[in-house]
Parts: structure tokens; sequence; C-alpha cells
């Protein structure tokens, strides 16, 4: 696979620059007033606490009659904006004297290159190099509120401008220290490779001015951070920092870490979802297996703890044990889809004498599948605990596990871990509080495992939707867009990433429900001028569990809805790429969708069987055109060979990692159009491993990949991490449609049961 990060041009023009930073960008002021506390150490140690903000949307221009959407004036990254602000500044940064810089990050690193973005940000603003910098990832932090939780694509829009503020107060410190330390105006003096120079050539090292920047008497006001036209590494594309790490082995996860006493640990998990233990009838001769240390049961399963990760497994699977039921034993993939079905309100505008389109679409349940599986360890005592997880929530993980555990929330202890992948699955922190409530009844440290199977079958999943789509049109024009979504209820009881939320979360019928529809809003909008559009969420309990899954409600919505969009194209007999242009609301829109049809040769000639599909997306304050190719020749394995992304993100803060984003989002959509989902039976997924979870290989992948980070079009970030996968669904999708002469209605396209399912 190759990929390509440029700065791209604007495609053809239409009359119109760029958009005005307002028309683009949401969110609150960009001025923030701070308050510096010092510790006085032969370390410069910086903790910054920002005044409450006002935030107020900014209005969408609106051309033609469609109104905006309320994800178009404050989307979801914006509520979170909004509820961290009071604490969206409590940020830690050391400068150690041998010239380190250690920065606390109060997020979750995953695999998106958040680390390698926010060390990116330190180092520019204190004009250091970037090797000098250590970010490490914070442990839960109560205080923090609702801001140390790592979702919705905002973890760089909100850390933008704390972090940078942060770091300008650091390099404006140690440039006072040395102005004091040569009896030098501050203003006659630069900044540069981590040192403060004199006009006469004198330099002092960010170390060797450590202690004396500390010095509390030491006064500096208004420290301001550098204008975007001064950035000399933001904006530049730059390798990973743990990429070495992570390829030599070297970077630890959670099972690597060396807790003295902390012994293996797996579960026997029940045969359909949510099952209850009833009984254990051979506990003793379990108990006496080799290596076997201690079998226990907790409220997921029963749980052996040995000395090696083989005897547990070997005594886990000896178990016999009794099962009650779960709450969807008897649910299957034909009942879900009737559910939904049913669930779906018909649309609400009859066609009568206007053209129309109809389309109905259906999207399997799809297991978030994390190279690194559930995991945890855990030291409780009688007084004190201490956990080690990869946690996108962990202080509502901290809170949680207190009042699980029977401890004040002061004497546990939640150390975040970088994980090997997420995708929305280290929301819930389910095997943080199995490792705590296992170690509390074994009384010692254990090291718990959830098998690939347990992670597969057990894990929480994407779920299963349902769409109702109509769209009237008359004289080429679009006059009506509505789109009807049934879904399996997403379990969002995290809430905001702590106890207050997540309790309003919890709360029957109406809480889960409201912050559901929350989301949906914030997330979910058309960029077309379609004409009244209207798009609505119902959500059914199934039982199953479920969770947020990349790009949330958007993947399966947005996709449909550019599925549809090629559909109305077809129906009026127009080309796709030219009725979504026509139809697209503004210029920076349509900017990403021309770079992706003049570098992917839209419409070029192809042989039978083989096509091209083109499909766009906009989604917190970002925005992205796919174009693919695929070749279908093959009726057993239809494969993309290209694809060309554009995408433009305000102020992008390092192209490589968006490159990198991109190409995850285009590979989830690849293996959830084509082949990836979960087959639910009788309460059980049917799949249990990678080998049956058809995720994309490297040869269901095209070689040629191209992404175009568009240069900067604003003075911050937009969101990333999710954007990538609705366009990519919806070209995709089309592209098979134009290959096979077929209309793609349920997804994954090719669904087959062509595995022997592990026994239960």
């Amino acid at each position: 696979m190759t990929g390509q990060s440029r700065t791209a041009g604007q495609g053809p023009p239409d009359g119109q620059g760029p958009p005005a930073r307002a028309d683009r960008t949401g969110g609150g002021p960009s001025r923030r007033s701070f308050l510096t506390s010092l510790v006085a150490a032969p370390t410069l140690a910086l903790v910054t606490s920002a005044g409450a903000e006002a935030a107020a949307p900014r209005s969408a221009h609106a051309a033609v009659p469609t109104l905006p959407a309320v994800a178009d004036l404050f989307d979801l990254g914006d509520l979170f904006i909004l509820a961290g602000a009071p604490t969206s500044a409590l940020l830690a940064l050391l400068v150690e004297a041998d010239g380190t810089i250690r920065f606390r990050l109060p997020r979750e690193e995953v695999g998106q290159g958040l680390t390698t973005a926010v060390a990116m940000l330190v180092a520019e603003e204190l004009d250091a190099p970037l090797a000098h910098v250590r970010v490490e990832l914070d442990d839960a932090r109560p205080e923090l509120l609702f801001n140390q939780l790592t979702g919705s694509s905002n973890a760089i829009r909100s850390l933008y401008g704390p972090v940078r503020q942060t770091a300008a107060t650091a390099r404006a410190r140690l440039v006072a220290a040395a102005a004091r330390r040569w009896n030098l105006p501050r203003s006659a003096l630069t900044t540069a490779d981590g040192a403060v120079r004199a006009p006469d050539g004198r330099t002092a090292g960010y170390g060797a001015l450590a202690a004396d920047a500390a010095d509390p008497r030491l006064i500096v006001l208004g420290a301001t951070p550098k204008k975007t036209a001064r950035h000399s590494l933001v904006g530049t594309p730059t390798g990973r920092v743990d990429a070495r790490a992570m390829v030599t082995g070297a970077q630890k996860y959670t099972l690597d870490l060396d807790v003295p006493g902390a012994r293996p640990c797996v579960l026997r998990r029940p045969p359909t979802l949510g099952g209850t233990v009833r009984a254990v009838t051979n506990l003793a001769a379990v108990r006496a297996m080799p290596g076997v240390l201690h079998v226990v049961t907790v409220p997921t399963g029963v749980a052996v703890v040995a000395e090696t990760f083989g005897q547990a497994i070997v005594a886990k699977d000896a178990l016999k044990v009794t099962w009650g039921p779960g709450p969807a034993d008897h649910l299957s993939d034909e009942q879900v889809r009737a559910k939904l079905r049913a669930a779906a309100p018909a649309p609400l505008v009859a066609p009568l004498l206007t053209p129309y389109v109809d389309a109905e679409f259906d999207f399997a349940f799809v297991s978030h599948a994390p190279m690194e599986t559930n995991s945890a360890v855990a030291d409780v005592r009688a007084d004190r605990a201490e956990i080690w997880s990869g946690l996108k929530s962990p202080i509502i993980a901290r809170q949680s596990i207190a009042a699980a555990l029977g401890l004040p929330v002061d004497k546990v202890t939640v150390h975040v871990v970088q994980a090997g992948g997420s995708f929305g699955r280290r929301l819930f922190f389910d095997a943080a509080l199995e490792a705590a409530l296992v170690s509390q009844a074994c009384r010692r440290p254990v090291r718990l495992m959830w098998t690939r199977v347990d992670d597969t079958r057990h894990g929480r999943m994407r779920p299963a939707t349902h769409h109702k789509i109509r769209a009237t049109h008359l004289l080429g024009e679009v006059l009506t867009f509505e789109h009807r979504v049934a879904a399996a209820e997403t379990d969002f009881r995290h809430g905001l990433g702590e106890i207050l939320t997540a309790t309003v979360a919890s709360l029957p019928l109406i809480g889960n429900a409201a912050l559901a529809q929350t989301i949906f809003r914030t997330t979910v909008s058309s960029p077309y001028h379609f004409g009244l559009t209207t798009q609505t969420l119902t959500e059914v309990a199934t039982g199953v569990p479920t969770g947020s899954w990349r790009s949330v409600y958007s993947a399966n919505t947005r996709g449909a809805e550019e599925i549809m969009v090629d559909e109305l194209a077809a129906r009026t007999g127009k080309d796709p790429y030219l009725f979504r242009r026509a139809f697209l609301k503004n210029a920076a829109q349509r900017a990403v969708l021309d770079k992706v049809a003049e570098e992917g040769e839209w419409g070029r000639p192809m042989e039978p069987g083989r096509a091209q599909g083109i499909a766009f997306h906009e989604e917190y304050r970002s925005r992205t055109a796919c174009l693919v190719e695929i070749d279908t020749r093959d009726p057993d394995h239809a494969r993309v060979t290209k694809a060309v992304i554009a995408v433009d993100v305000g102020l992008p803060v390092n192209p490589r990692g968006l490159q990198a984003q991109m190409i995850g989002g285009l590979t989830d959509a690849i293996s959830t159009t084509l082949r990836a989902g979960l087959h639910l039976d009788k309460g059980l997924p049917l799949e249990g491993s990678y080998s049956q979870f058809h995720w994309a290989r490297q040869r269901d992948t095209p070689h040629d990949v191209r992404v175009f980070v568009l240069p900067a079009t604003g003075e911050e970030p937009g969101g990333a991490g999710e954007l990538g996968v609705p366009a990519a669904v919806g070209a995709i999708a089309n592209a098979w449609a134009r290959a096979t002469g077929r209309k793609p209605r349920s997804f994954p396209l090719d669904f087959d049961v062509d595995f022997t399912p592990y026994p239960r």
C-alpha cells in the first residue's frame, strides 16, 4: 500500500474562495485567561488552569432552502469542549534538569497518533527539538470532570489551545529566568533548539534554566502562543514518536507491565450474551489442576488464576458450569432485522405527483476487533487498589471500580496504559472492573486477559441498523430528503466519562435514550442542499452489548445516504460527481470532492466488472471525499484496487498522522462494506476470531492509495479520527453497484457463514 500526504490545490475554481473561519469551525473563543501555579524544584513544573469561557455556536451559510442541522451549528465536539472548558487547561508540563520536557496527557493513545501530535504542539511552542519531548498518559483524575474522555474525534480539537498555552507559558518563564540571570530585557532574547539565546551569543539550555524558571517570585504575564504563520513543526508531516518502540516490540501494553506478583487470569464466559453463573459442578477438580491458584465467580463468569496463561485457559475450558439465561438468548439476525424494520417510521412526505426514490438498507452488528484484546492488571488490597488498563474513560472507570470494591475513590489509582486499538471499544472498562473484582476475591494481583474468542463474541459491538430513505425530485432539483434510522440501542452509559452523566445515562427509559438522541443530532447532518431534509433515530432495546464504533451513527447513516445520492443522480440522468458538486453547500466541500475527481481520474473508461465510486462526508468541522476503484470479476472476492482521498481538517497538525487516520477509515470501510460482520445466533455471535470475522487482510486492501491533506483553511484543527469511514463506505458501495449493476442494500455485501463456529 502506498500513500501520499500533500499540499493540494483547490481543484476547479467555482468563483468562491475558501469560506471564512466563522463558516467552517465551531467552538468558543480562542483566548483564555490562565492562572499558573508553580512548584520550586530543580525542574520547571507548570499546572495551568483556565477560567470558564463562553462558547457560542456559529451559524452555517445557507444559500438554498435546506436549513442547517443541529450538527452544522453545534456539534458533539463543541459539546465536549464546552463541558470540559472549566478544567480544559489543568495540564501538567515538566522541564527537567537534563532538558527533557514531560507532558502529562489526559487522554488515551490507542494508535491514533495523539501522543505524536501533542508532542509536536509542545515542541512547537517551546522551540524545542521533538526528541526532547516525552508525552506520558495521565492517571485517572476525577478533578478533570468531563475532560478525560477520549472520543468523538475531539482530542486535538479540545487540546489544541490549552496545550499550546501551557507550553507558551513555560517558554515565557524560561526566557524570564535567562533575562534575570543575564540582566537583559526579555525582549532581547530568543529561543531555539531547546535553549534561550542572547544577542551576544550566550545560550542557556532549558534544563539549566528550569530551577530558576520555577521560582514563584519570577513574575510572567501574558504568555501568548505562536501565530499559525510562525509554525515550523506543526503542519509538517512527522513520523510517530512511538513508531520504533512499536515495530521493535519495546512498546509496553497492559499485559507487558511488570507488576510484582500479578498472575495470569482468564474467564469462562456464558454460552449466551449476558448469561449468569448458577453453579460450578467440578470446582474442586479444576482447583487441583496443574498451576491453578484460584477459581472464583464474578458477575460476568468464572475466573481462573494460574501460574501461566496456558494453564489458566486449560483449566477454564475444563470448568463445568450451569448457566442462567441472558437477555438476548432467543435473538438471532432475522429477529433483530424484523424488530428494526418495524421500528423505523415510514417517510412523512407522500410522493404524490413528484418523482421519488425510495431505498431501505440493513447493516449487521460489527465487532470493534482491536489488535489488543481487553486486558487489565489489578492489585487490590484491603484498604486500596491499583489498576492498569487501556482506558478512554478512566474517571468513570475509577469511580465505578471504587464503588464495586467498596473503597473510597481516593484509595483507588487507575493508570491509563497505551492500547493497541480501540475504535470506541475502550470507552467501557469491562476488563478493568473484572480484574479488580477477581483480585479482591483472590487477595492477590492478577493479570486478566480476554481471549480473542471472548473479545469477538462477548465484547461490545456496533449496533445493527435499518434505514428507510425517501427523496423527491422535480426538474433536476431535490425537493425533500427523509432518512429514518432504526438501530439496536447503543450503550452510552459511560456518560461523558464521569459518574454524574453516567448515572443520568443509566436512568431507565429516558437516560440512555436522551444521550443517544443528543449524539445523533450533534453528529449527523447532510452536506447537500436537498430541500426539506430530515434525519431521525429510533433505538430498539435488544439486550445485545453495544458501544460506540468508529463514526458512531455516521458510518451507516451517511454511508447509506451517499448510496442514495448516486441513485438520485442516476434517476435524474446526472453524473454522480457533478451531481454532488451541484448540491454541496460551499466551496470547502467542493474542494475536496474536486481533488479526488481530478487525482482519481473520475470517469476514465474501465472494463466490465470494474468501476469507480465516489462519496463525500463532513463532520466535526472537517470534510473529506473518497474515490475508489473496485474489481468484482471474481464473484467470491470483490476487491478495492485503488483509493484516492482528500481531507480538509482546517488546520492539520500532523499531515502524516491524518494520512494514517484516513487509510485506517478506508480499511474499516472496506471490511464492513464487503465482508466483516457478526451473525447473531440464539443470543451469541457465531464469529470468534479474525479467521471468522472477515476483517480486511493485506490482500483485500488496495496497493494504490493516495491521501491528499489540503493546506490549512482555518486557525484551529477539526476532528479526524472518525471522519474517514462514512465517505469510504459510500464510495465502495457505489463502485460495487456500478460494477455489478445491482443495488447494494444489505451490509456486509458478502455475509455467508463460511466457517465452523467455535463451541459455545
